[in-house]
This record gives structure tokens, C-alpha cells and sequence, in this order.
């Protein structure tokens, strides 16, 4: 959700909805909310887990924001008058305008540098008897970045892609959630879950990575560029993942959950 980043593409990010689907679960289900009248999901992509909480919470209005203009357009599917909307953003300069019971954002803050600063006047904001829930990946350090921005600072590729090298510091610790949190009043319920997809098919992680973090990268490159490093990448991630006998491929996955409550 950063200013500047590529167009993000619908259809390669939900190659993988199931398992992206099911840490929004997760989060979610740490969430106390009776009745809220108000949810916002801050970067909400192309909307398909914002719809859910229509299901969660009946009778609240519930608001997605994303800076992405494709994301949005799918968003737009499952939009409910009255019900469900989704507005453009980007999540630095958004503010509630009025009190948000529910605040969601899961899988965008990491994409944000500085973010933690932005959570702590989200956190400030939570009005009393409100909830704030965020899901970052904490997968910096794991072998399909760490290979991703060797790759970029590799002589054959720094001059063009060094700067575009993934963090590995891009989230706190779940510890320095805890004290952005509690720092602004709120109770709070922070922990770190590693999932291990399962994938199928030649190259699964490059796909997966593909639909995320490779794709700042590949933006500044030509077509025969993109092929070039593209397949010294998966070259590099099938040793690091390889394929098991029975053909598919366990991807180990990190994530920090973050979910604020102020008593009310």
C-alpha cells in the first residue's frame, strides 16, 4: 500500500486465496466485538475477506479501504449498498472521521515504512468498548526473502535493484507491538503463528512470491530482464524448498497478530 508501488494484480495474489483467507480467520476470531456499527478494513485488496465480516457483524456498516484502483475494481463485487463500501486510500493519510468500533488491517503495514507510528494514533484513536486487530507477515529473515534481496545486491543486479532489496527489519518484533499498543491504553493480545502451506505445481513458491513480495522487484525491469532474474530466483527457491516425494512443495510461513481492545 505504499505510495509508488506497483499495480497490484487480483489474479496472482488469489492464486493462493485459501491460505491468505485463513490468517484474516484467525485474526478475526480474537475479536470481542458484539455489535459494532462501524468496521473499517484498511487495505482490503480485493475485498473477498472484508465481505465476510458482513457475516460476522449483520447489522454494522462496514467500510474497505485500499490505494490500489484493481484491487478496488474486484472490490467492487461485493459491494452492499448500505452495507458494505469500499473507498480509495492510501492508508497513511487515512483518518476516522467519525468512531471506528472495529479496525482491521491485515497483510498492509508491512508495506508501510514507519507504520508502527501510524498504529500508535490508530491505537490512540480506538474510541472506549473498540477494537483494533492487525496481521503482518513476519517472514522477512525466511529463505524466499532472504534470497530474494541476496539476489537484488548481487553484483549481475545491483545497480538497478539494490534499492528494491525486501526489508528484513520491515515489522517489529510481537514485543514491540505489545508496547505500541498498551503505550495507547489498550489491552492487548499479541501473538506469532507459522503456517505450513502445503503447495502444488512447478515453482509453487515463486508463484507465491510472485503475487507479493517479487513484484516491487520485477516493476523496474524490462521483459528480458524480468525472465533473466526471474530464473535465477526460482532457481535459488527450489533448493531452498524442495519438492517432496509426494510432489508437493511445504512453504513455512510466519505471521504477528495484534489485536488492541479499550475497556468501555
Amino acid at each position: 500500500m505504499d505510495r509508488g508501488a506497483p499495480e497490484w494484480d487480483p489474479t496472482a495474489y488469489l492464486r493462493f486465496a485459501d491460505e491468505r483467507a485463513r490468517p484474516f480467520a484467525d485474526l478475526l476470531g480474537r475479536v470481542g466485538a458484539l455489535d459494532p456499527a462501524l468496521v473499517v478494513d484498511l487495505g482490503c485488496g480485493d475485498g473477498s475477506v472484508t465481505a465476510t465480516l458482513l457475516r460476522r457483524w449483520p447489522r454494522a456498516r462496514v467500510t474497505g479501504v485500499d490505494s490500489s484502483p484493481s484491487m478496488l475494481a474486484a472490490a467492487a463485487a461485493h459491494a452492499v449498498p448500505g452495507r458494505l463500501e469500499f473507498t480509495r486510500a492510501d492508508v497513511r493519510d487515512w483518518r476516522p472521521d467519525e468512531p471506528v468500533d472495529v479496525l482491521i488491517t491485515n497483510a498492509t503495514l508491512h508495506w508501510v515504512p514507519g507504520h508502527p507510528e501510524l498504529l500508535a494514533g490508530w491505537a490512540a484513536a480506538v474510541p472506549a468498548g473498540g477494537w483494533l486487530a492487525m496481521q503482518v507477515p513476519g517472514n522477512g529473515r525466511a529463505p524466499s526473502h532472504a534470497l530474494l534481496a541476496q539476489l537484488c545486491r548481487s553484483p549481475r543486479w545491483a545497480a538497478r535493484l539494490a534499492d528494491a532489496a525486501p526489508d528484513p527489519d520491515a515489522v517489529l518484533a510481537p514485543g514491540g507491538y505489545l508496547d505500541v499498543l498498551t503505550g495507547a491504553g489498550l489491552t492487548a493480545d499479541v501473538w506469532e503463528t507459522t503456517y505450513l502451506h502445503v503447495l502444488t505445481g512447478d515453482d509453487p513458491v515463486l508463484r507465491w512470491v510472485g503475487g507479493t513480495a517479487l513484484r516491487p522487484v520485477l516493476a523496474g525491469l524490462d521483459d528480458q530482464a524480468v525472465a533473466s532474474f526471474t530464473a535465477e530466483y526460482a532457481a535459488a527457491l527450489r533448493e531452498a524448498y524442495p519438492q517432496r516425494d509426494d510432489g508437493t512443495t511445504v512453504l513455512p510461513f510466519r505471521r504477528v497478530f495484534v489485536v488492541g481492545h479499550r475497556a468501555g
